[in-house]
């Protein structure tokens, strides 16, 4: 399920809105898990060079899972957007990354 439509961005304002209260920092993460398969193909692809596909779009799907995250987890403390919004990834595991999404929930002037 899609999180409820929120502004986010990386600036630390809203275009053409004011910033009335800061509330918290919110973050959504998602861990992930490499597929045999992927790492086959990784492999392969190292060798000759290219995009690995299966990689990006695991990686974009973490991405957009991590943010969902924390809009829902913003919503929650009754911001209307969240501002400098940042991205990171680690390894948490033999073959695991997570991605992690944070940024700071407001509330604007209405």
């Amino acid at each position: 399920m899609r999180s409820p439509l929120i502004p986010i961005t990386s600036a630390d304002h809203i275009p053409g809105q004011t910033v009335v209260e800061h509330l918290d920092v919110v973050y959504g993460n998602t861990v992930r898990a490499k597929h045999v398969g992927r790492d086959i193909m990784a492999g392969l692809k190292s060798v000759v060079g290219g995009e690995i596909r299966g990689y990006t779009e695991m990686l974009r799907d973490a991405r957009d899972e991590a943010l969902d995250r924390m809009k829902s987890d913003a919503v929650d403390l009754g911001a209307d957007a969240v501002i400098n919004v940042r991205f990171t990834t680690s390894s948490v595991g033999s073959g695991m990354s997570e991605m992690l999404a944070y940024g700071t929930a407001v509330r604007l002037e209405e």
